[in-house]
């Protein structure tokens, strides 16, 4: 079966993308940067390390240190689907990032985003 062309897309083609949402909606880089860290225990200097390298999605996520252990309480649905319903585990990475993202540009607080 072919991949989905996200899993080869470059991480660092999207994040504009991830920014753009949040600063449209009053919030900033460094609450995006924030919640990527959370989720993919990056430090700043790693995540941007991982950008400078034009890393895809997939090398994206299996570098990263660590899944924060709360991803698990991501729910809702994004692009239709519920994202603790996918069942490939690269997919629903990508797909928790684009929810928190989301979250994030709807206005709601970090510490909810974060799951603390």
């Amino acid at each position: 079966m072919e991949k989905p062309r996200i899993f080869t897309a470059s991480f660092a083609s999207v994040y504009p993308f991830y920014v753009q949402k949040a600063e449209k909606k009053g919030r900033t880089k460094v609450e995006v940067d924030a919640i990527i860290c959370w989720l993919t225990g990056y430090n700043r200097q790693t995540l941007q390390q991982q950008i400078d390298s034009n890393a895809d999605f997939e090398v994206f996520f299996t570098h990263a240190p660590q899944i924060n252990p709360n991803a698990s309480k991501i729910t809702g649905t994004i692009c239709g689907c519920r994202v603790e319903e996918i069942e490939d585990k690269l997919m629903q990475k990508i797909r928790w990032l684009d929810k928190l993202i989301d979250e994030l540009a709807k206005g709601r607080p970090m510490e909810k985003i974060l799951r603390e």
